[in-house]
């Protein structure tokens, strides 16, 4: 078995899109959150379905199932959001995944990971750290600050500080977001 630059064992965020289970690393997911009201951003990806309140903070969504070329997200109860931290040239960024669902946490060691296949993968190698196996299942790890530019992200934060907060929210939130937004305008 050929083993990738993944030297230890690691935990695992499992979820689906369609009939495939991806993982992310754990330490890039800050939370998961049930399906909400998500506030549409004019003039973004289509991939980009837009923001969402996270207490007091304005967080960009994507749907990963248009971002890799599959038909958009329905939701239904098991749909989640993955709210995630990614490094965008030191910086880091938070944004929001929808999975159609989220299972558990896993650990995966090493030498149950091994390369991306080169030919016959219908997803893009480049965003694949490897392929995990548990129990007879084959689990696509997600190198998920190589899915998106650093222009796609960039067009994304520079939205989302620049969009109110979804209605509803509460005064003390609407003012940490002001002075957000005033921060990133320095």
């Amino acid at each position: 078995m050929e083993n990738i630059n993944i030297i230890k064992t690691s935990q695992y965020l499992t979820f689906k899109l369609g009939d495939e289970v991806f993982a992310l690393d754990v330490a890039q997911v800050r939370e998961v959150l049930d399906l909400t009201t998500i506030t549409k951003v004019p003039r973004t990806p289509d991939f980009m379905r837009g923001v969402i309140n996270v207490r007091g903070s304005v967080v960009p969504v994507v749907d990963l199932r248009l971002k890799f070329g599959l038909s958009e997200t329905e939701g239904t109860l098991d749909t989640r959001i993955v709210v995630m931290e990614l490094s965008l040239d030191g910086e880091i960024t938070v944004i929001g995944a929808i999975a159609d669902s989220v299972h558990e946490v896993l650990e995966i060691g090493p030498d149950q990971i091994e390369k991306p296949p080169k030919i016959g993968s219908r997803w893009r190698t480049e965003f694949i750290k490897g392929i995990g196996k548990q129990d007879e299942q084959f689990i696509i790890i997600l190198d998920i600050e190589r899915i998106f530019s650093t222009d796609e992200l960039a067009i994304v934060e520079v939205t989302a500080t620049d969009m109110p907060l979804p209605e509803g929210a509460t005064e003390a939130e609407q003012e940490e977001t002001e002075l957000k937004q005033e921060e990133a305008q320095k």
